[in-house]
């Protein structure tokens, strides 16, 4: 005990280090792990005692990753057997979840071959319905929590997109709506802002989700990057008066649809050079200029342009140190295709509240990551509206 003081005095004696929680985490830790492994062992590290039933075998590292920073771990070996510390979970959150899903399915009688061997590869044969229960609700409860949090600050830049995951309802396979939003704070960092599932992408949904968002704290949003919904282009006008934005990709797609395979190359080099502009008079020319060369050869494209004009070219009003982030919807790309990755182990969630759980608690574990990021998204320091007004500077950032 009296070592353990020493150990401690000295970590105190640090004062104000910026490592002191830190270390002060991996101590406690290294405290617990020796106490616990003395309990397997039956006796203290060096002790001679006749209920002895085990012996230490040396250690081995691991880096334990939390919110104070990456704590260096010397998890004890044993003889015989193994030992993890409580405190350590190895498994994900996400993980869980998936496994619950499956679990949920399997109980419930919606055990397909791919899901029936997905169980039994898991080792989950023996599964009761009451472990199940407690699992998910042990899940749920985490998942909704971060969910519903209140969401403080000014959120300026918002990107809103949808993917779609197979669930029973009324003992059909129906095709289900899962929104993603992700913002970034006037910190310049990115956070998931919360998700829902619903029967479509239809204005009331968008509207409905919006609102909850603005219930929870959702503010000074200048501009919601998206693909081209009319439902959610009018829910954003209507719930937060921001500017929207076209997922220049998306649309890129679009136009390449009305264009001739060997054409294609050429048609996205011009439109192309509209987005290379300095700023948003200059783009906006050069895309009429581009959409008149177009018109006597390829007219539904030059049509497409012309009507597309105001919201491709939305983010050209913005700073340009941030228009390689918010011209699309890429950030949520990465983030959609893991989403899509997961549910496809699943192939046939159970109910929505499965979709939730799973889906939640990836994002969870994303936004987590996020945070313990040391880099900051993007600097954020001005937003300039769309107009020939000057930058103004946001709520809380120095200009």
């Amino acid at each position: 005990m009296t070592e353990d003081k020493i150990a401690l005095r000295a970590l105190l004696e640090k004062g104000s280090d910026a490592t002191f929680l830190r270390e002060m985490i991996g101590f406690a830790a290294q405290r617990l792990m020796e106490l616990e492994t003395d309990g397997v062992c039956g006796a203290g590290h060096g002790e001679r005692s006749a209920d002895r039933r085990n012996q230490r075998n040396g250690y081995r590292e691991r880096d334990w990753e939390t919110r104070a920073g990456t704590v260096e771990l010397r998890i004890p070996k044993l003889r015989k057997g193994s030992y993890f510390p409580c405190f350590l979970d190895p498994t994900p959150t996400a993980e869980k979840a998936l496994t619950a899903v499956i679990q949920e399915a399997y109980i419930q009688g919606i055990s397909t071959r791919s899901v029936d061997e997905l169980v039994k590869a898991m080792g989950m044969e023996g599964i009761s319905k009451s472990q199940v229960s407690r699992l998910c609700a042990e899940i749920d409860e985490r998942v909704q929590t971060f969910l519903h949090r209140p969401l403080e600050g000014e959120w300026p830049y918002l990107w809103l997109d949808a993917t779609y995951v197979n669930a029973r309802r009324d003992h059909h396979i129906v095709s289900v709506a899962v929104i993603v939003a992700v913002a970034v704070n006037t910190d310049g960092r990115r956070q998931v802002l919360g998700m829902t599932v619903g029967n479509s992408e239809a204005e009331p949904f968008w509207s409905e989700f919006l609102r909850s968002l603005a219930r929870r704290g959702l503010r000074g949003v200048k501009l919601v990057v998206s693909d081209a919904h009319e439902g959610l282009k009018a829910a954003v006008t209507k719930v937060l008066g921001a500017t929207w934005q076209r997922c220049r990709v998306h649309f890129m797609r679009n136009a390449m649809a009305h264009a001739g395979k060997t054409q294609r190359r050429v048609v996205s080099a011009w439109i192309g050079t509209a987005f290379a502009q300095d700023d948003s008079g200059a783009a906006r020319k050069q895309w009429r200029q581009v959409a008149d060369q177009l018109r006597p050869r390829v007219a539904k494209l030059a049509t497409l342009m012309d009507n597309a004009e105001a919201d491709v070219l939305a983010y050209m009003g913005f700073p340009a140190q941030h228009r390689a982030k918010i011209h699309s919807t890429n950030p949520l790309e990465r983030l959609n295709g893991e989403i899509k990755r997961r549910s496809e182990v699943v192939g046939i969630f159970p109910n929505e509240a499965a979709v939730t759980r799973l889906i939640g608690a990836l994002l969870l574990e994303q936004n987590d990551e996020w945070a313990v990021q040391r880099a900051r998204y993007m600097s954020l320091e001005t937003i300039a509206p769309l107009s020939d007004d000057p930058f103004v500077s946001l709520p809380g950032v120095a200009a």
